[in-house]
Order: C-alpha cells, then sequence, then structure tokens
C-alpha cells in the first residue's frame, strides 16, 4: 500500500495550505489532481477492505468543467 500526502486545491486549481494522508491506489504521480473518498467508503476497495483506512486516492481527474 502506498500512502500520498494531498493538499486541497480549489476549483481555481489554487492549492490550499490542507491536506490529507491517502492510500494510493490508482498510482498517481506527483502534481496529479486526484478525486479522494474519505470515511466508511473509503474501505470498500479491494485494496483497503477492511483495514484501518480513512481517505484512499480514487480516481486521476483529467479535466474539470466548472459551469456558472
Amino acid at each position: 500500500m502506498t500512502f500520498q500526502l494531498v493538499k486541497h486545491v480549489g476549483l481555481d486549481y489554487k492549492v490550499k495550505d490542507t491536506f490529507v494522508v491517502a492510500v494510493d491506489t490508482v498510482q498517481a504521480g506527483v502534481g496529479d489532481i486526484v478525486l479522494v473518498c474519505s470515511g466508511s467508503s473509503a474501505r470498500q476497495t479491494a485494496l483497503t477492505k477492511n483495514k484501518p483506512v480513512d481517505a484512499v486516492i480514487m480516481a486521476v481527474v483529467d479535466k474539470l468543467d466548472i459551469s456558472e
């Protein structure tokens, strides 16, 4: 199991000061924008099932479209 420090970003892609430690299930690279799941849902993957995990990287985001 690989852990990553994931910094939060805003919708404008500006990095915030907060972060979370998450299990990397998708082999995300440094600088990738990722989707993180937390809480009991983080234990629903094959890699994290029945393990004491609270956050998991579940996808790499290729593009973010925002409608106003």
